[in-house]
């Protein structure tokens, strides 16, 4: 718990470090005019601009490029996916949206979905040997967990004040079936009406509002004392939920748990580094294989070559019969089909992984043309120095971020449900309001004295409104309870029941979990073990066909064997050759799962998270003095 607590802060604050350290993702608020500033300011009207996606490649790709080759190193087939890669774009966004959900939560709104889902990295054009997923590492198991938008339980206050103003003048002309009281036939009155409200929510479910109004009113009749005349009316209300939205707790869920995916968005990054990481690097050590079949089937059709031209020699000779020139030539035919095969899968390899690599493959013409040369090999170890299996577990249980996941899904699925059962309660709102009126005007010229003399104290201006408002010379009062109880309330107890029934769920779910990583760990450690002893026994067969080769070779030469078992024993060791590079690949690919089981892929490849969200490898691509030659893509019949 203590360590999910730390990286959970860790991640935390790495999100909110890399949210303004971005330079893949920004957004921008733009200056605006002192004037208009100024009066915007206090009331947070900003201009919020997104710029554009970068459609364009790093200029490492051109860097690496030399007389139509690009030179790859491992290190640069990282950088460049850190850089270029779509998938990782795409993905670098899941924060800054998880930070404007956390934006709206703080104003009141409710949850938005705003999943990214982490995309499984691209496979090689050759599905043969250890699966580049053999632990089921793909990205298809985490979710950013933003996808909340459905409120049950006590809608949670809006936090953004507002104001609401309103000014109305109007004439109404009315005409009088007698004279009457008005003294005239067309009674006419001009209006002006002011109105504005000041409102505003708070965490505690308090809603408190102030309210100003002001009406003037002129008429040509003789019956009011005053004409023209105001009044005024100030007015302060509050409510506060006693039962159902009293809790801090259930108003703040929405923002907590937009914390809680601004946290799982940063792991749904870090998550799809470490796929696309892994899958580039699979491509890269596929295309090593590749290169290599290619230089054994090269070999092998130099041998069938030679054959076939020796044979060639004693059939004119006369000391070979025809027949075992045409076995030659069938097997120099099938040497180059072989080697053509092996050309298409580089050619088709590079394809992957060039589009990999690059943003715009399809803008790029040039990129088509450039042949990849990789510029590093498969090193197998003496010996995998591998801790025991129950402190590889561990290691995996505190690195991997598919729990952490599951326990941020848990705690936010906590932190909902105390909203569910807090709408089990009835609803009570206690209410109070404090009310003052003013009246003002100027004496009628036209009074005609029915109602008595004015009082001095109404005579006056719109000053005297005021006055009277603030020295509350009129005031009102009223206080109360409301309570709404819900007759059988199904809905709130079939959703509290609901959610309770999901995270019940989501408990066995992260007990899988927990157990499945125990099974990577070991599955990826016996794959490793098999990838070796497979690798080992590829070396001792090929070995054995190099030697066989040679003696039928020999045999051949003084008589005692034929040119079939030649060509059968050069068959035997391009295979034998063949099945090597590959078992070096398979041990490559366990290599890489077992790393990606334990959760220490970017480690173990020096790969950093500022880097990964920035987009910008600070490292530079150096190539080395002497460049390896490329290989040949195509193949004469």
């Amino acid at each position: 718990m203590v360590s999910y607590l730390r990286n959970s802060l860790v991640l935390f604050l790495i999100a909110s470090t890399l949210l303004a350290q971005s330079s893949e993702v920004s957004i921008q608020t733009p200056k605006q005019p002192p004037v208009i500033g100024t009066f915007l300011r206090p009331f947070h009207m900003e201009k919020r601009i997104v710029a554009p996606a970068k459609l364009t490649n790093s200029p490492r790709l051109e860097q690496l490029v030399r007389a139509g080759n690009l030179y790859l190193s491992v290190q640069d087939v990282i950088a460049l996916a850190l850089e270029n890669n779509l998938d990782i774009a795409v993905q670098r966004y899941s924060p800054f949206l998880a930070r404007e959900v956390l934006r709206r939560a703080e104003g009141g709104g409710l949850l938005r979905g705003t999943d990214t889902p982490v995309v499984a990295g691209p496979t090689s054009v050759s599905t043969a040997g250890v699966s580049t997923n053999a632990n089921g590492l793909n990205g298809g198991a985490l979710n950013a967990g933003g996808s909340v938008v459905t409120q049950i339980g006590p809608t949670p206050p809006n936090l953004d004040p507002s104001i609401y103003t309103s000014f109305q003048l109007g004439r109404v002309t009315t005409p009088q079936s007698n004279l009457g009281l008005n003294a005239t036939e067309v009674l006419i009155t001009n209006y002006r009406n002011f109105y504005t409200q000041y409102s505003q929510q708070f965490i505690t479910g308090t809603y408190f509002q102030v309210d100003f109004s002001s009406s003037r009113q002129l008429t040509n009749s003789s019956s009011p004392l005053f004409n023209p005349y105001l009044q005024g009316n100030l007015e302060f209300y509050i409510t506060q939920p006693l039962l159902q939205g009293f809790s801090i707790a259930v108003n703040n869920r929405d923002i907590r748990v937009a914390r809680n995916n601004l946290k799982a968005s940063m792991m749904s990054v870090k998550q799809q580094v470490v796929v696309t990481v892994s899958a580039i690097l699979n491509l890269y050590w596929d295309l090593v294989t590749f290169n290599d079949a290619v230089r054994i089937k090269e070999q092998a059709l130099a041998i069938a070559q030679k054959l076939y031209e020796d044979n060639q020699k004693q059939v004119n000779a006369g000391a070979l019969p025809s027949v075992e020139l045409t076995r030659a030539a069938a097997a120099v035919s099938s040497s180059k089909e072989d080697l053509l095969f092996a050309q298409t899968n580089v050619a088709q390899q590079e394809i992957v992984l060039k589009n990999a690599l690059s943003r715009n493959a399809i803008q790029n013409a040039w990129l088509d043309e450039v042949h990849i040369v990789p510029l590093d090999h498969i090193v197998i170890p003496k010996a995998d120095e591998l801790k025991p299996v129950p402190e590889l577990i561990d290691e995996a249980l505190a690195n991997r971020i598919e729990i952490d996941q599951a326990k941020l899904n848990m705690q936010s699925q906590e932190i909902m449900l105390k909203g569910d059962k807090n709408g089990l309660l009835p609803s009570m709102q206690a209410f109070a309001d404090v009310s003052n009126n003013g009246l003002s005007g100027v004496v009628n010229p036209l009074y005609n004295g029915l109602s008595g003399a004015p009082n001095p104290f109404f005579v006056g201006g719109e000053s005297n409104v005021v006055a009277q408002l603030l020295r509350r010379n009129f005031p009102n009062y009223s206080a109360g309870v409301s309570v709404t109880i819900p007759l059988r309330n199904r809905q709130a107890q079939a959703d509290t029941v609901t959610d309770e029934l999901n995270l019940r769920q989501s408990q066995l779910r992260l007990q899988g979990l927990l157990n499945q990583v125990k099974v990577d760990v070991k599955t990826a450690v016996i794959g490793l073990q098999q990838a070796r002893a497979r690798y080992q026994a590829a070396v001792d067969t090929r070995v054995l066909a190099e030697q066989s080769l040679k003696n039928e070779q020999q045999r051949f030469q003084f008589g005692a064997s034929t040119v079939a078992l030649v060509i059968q024993a050069q068959n035997d060791l391009a295979a034998d050759q063949t099945a090597e590079g590959q078992a070096v690949a398979n041990y490559s690919h366990a290599r890489i799962a077992l790393d990606q089981a334990l959760g220490r892929t970017l480690d173990v490849n020096h790969v950093s998270m500022d880097e990964a969200v920035s987009g910008r490898v600070q490292r530079e691509s150096v190539l080395p003095a002497a460049l390896p030659a490329p290989v040949r893509q195509e193949v004469r019949r």
